[in-house]
């Protein structure tokens, strides 16, 4: 059946927007206005909308939202959320997080400071799949060397950031990486080889430039780390790598990571019964604004909206290469608008793939698009969470940091001419 297009069934989106972005230009914090909270009042709006030319009971539009939000895909997406959120926090008590960073900081030379801590960020990042917490890890450390060698603090500040977003981009238990490819139906390890070929150069490119701007002769302190407790993170990276399904490479990080901690005694196993709470708590609010954003999506598609977005971005798309230009402008303009790079993914997911039918592209390429361009713009956004948290932390102002999250412009850069010149030709491990 032909769905009629409606720009009113956007309303929901543009009310959302407005909410969010007005609530943070106003007052001048872009964190006063929850997400939750304003998808929760666009939904309540849309609610009050009704198809164009019929009329539809409250009890109708609310089982439309209900079955929208329930949709399957989503509800493993919250799954998978939950046990990403569990593994990282039992790998946080058990002393793996310390370990990654002590075990990289070791074997840092002090004539190649930036490049080094770039790199160590690169592995944190992609080992826990978390650039907040990858932020919250070196930061500090970052303000420590700038204060000892000298080098410009926004500097320091900046390659951990950029370095944060590698494992946003990349890491196979990132919450962008799991929304990418459930939203697009791909395998983590299809979507993994279709990026990292796109952003290999811009780690290299990075690399150099640091090299030349690193200074000081400062000698390291030694930092104390246990290879025992990196297991979980090698476990992680290693069934990933084989093609195991995610549930199932979480499920092995957090039962080595609990058994290691056990074994070690940094909890007994009730207090491991908290920590595992304790990390699906931190998902919690991402999990619930994934069901209701496939909700309010739902409710846009039965208005006519998302197809009057299709049709606008397909009346202005004329090849394959403009409709991937398309899907990257509009999951880039959802992070700037949000703040969030894996909302951004999970909001623009849906018309993504209409857009990959539409123009015969690999869904896996697809997938890439969505997860490169929302991690290289939450990276330069001064009112994003990562460049906040990381100016609080140096108490600077993080419109200094954004000139130099070096890593996160390359990553747009390259991104744009994977797109121009059709790199990254992967094929899916199912065919």
């Amino acid at each position: 059946m032909d769905k009629k297009s409606s720009f009113a069934g956007l309303s929901p989106l543009v009310f959302f927007l407005a909410l969010f972005m007005g609530t943070g230009i106003i007052t001048g914090n872009f964190t006063n206005m929850p997400l939750l909270l304003a998808f929760i009042f666009a939904s309540g709006f849309a609610l009050l909308l009704d198809k164009k030319g019929e009329k539809t009971s409250l009890s109708d539009k609310i089982d439309i939202f209900s079955k929208a939000g329930g949709e399957p895909t989503i509800i493993l997406m919250v799954v998978i959320f939950l046990l990403a959120g569990a593994f990282y926090s039992i790998a946080d008590a058990m002393g793996a997080v310390s370990s990654i960073v002590n075990l990289g900081l070791n074997v840092l030379p002090a004539n190649m400071l930036l490049p080094g801590l770039f790199l160590v960020g690169c592995i944190l990042s992609f080992s826990m799949g978390t650039s907040m917490g990858t932020v919250t890890a070196l930061a500090p450390i970052g303000v420590g060397i700038a204060t000892q060698t000298g080098i410009s603090l926004p500097l320091v500040l900046g390659t951990v950031v950029g370095s944060a977003m590698f494992g946003d981009n990349l890491s196979f238990i990132s919450d962008t990486t799991i929304a990418a490819t459930r939203t697009q139906g791909v395998e983590l390890r299809d979507k993994f080889k279709s990026n990292l070929f796109i952003v290999l150069p811009a780690v290299i490119i990075t690399l150099i430039i640091l090299s030349f701007m690193s200074g000081g002769n400062a000698q390291l302190d030694t930092y104390e780390y246990s290879l025992v407790r990196i297991v979980p993170y090698a476990a992680i990276i290693v069934s990933a790598l084989i093609g195991l399904n995610v549930m199932v490479v979480l499920a092995i990080g957090i039962s080595s990571g609990a058994v290691i901690g056990l074994a070690m005694g940094d909890f007994n196993m009730v207090e491991l019964f908290g920590v595992l709470q304790r990390g699906m708590g931190w998902m919690e609010d991402l999990a619930i604004i994934a069901i209701v954003v496939g909700g309010l999506v739902g409710l846009m598609d039965y208005y006519g909206g998302i197809n009057y977005l299709l049709e606008t971005v397909l009346s202005k798309v004329k090849t394959k290469k403009g409709a991937q230009l398309g899907i990257a402008s509009l999951v880039s303009l959802i992070d700037i608008a949000t703040t969030n790079n894996t909302i951004s993914i999970i909001t623009a997911g849906p018309l993504a793939k209409d857009l990959s039918k539409e123009y015969d592209i690999n869904p896996i390429r697809t997938a890439s698009i969505l997860d490169i361009f929302s991690s290289a713009f939450q990276g330069i956004i001064p009112y994003g969470g990562q460049l906040l948290l990381a100016a609080g932390i140096g108490k600077i102002s993080p419109v200094e940091i954004v000139p130099f999250s070096i890593y996160s412009f390359l990553m747009i850069v390259f991104g744009l001419l994977s797109i121009m010149f059709d790199f990254s030709k992967v094929r899916s491990t199912n065919n």
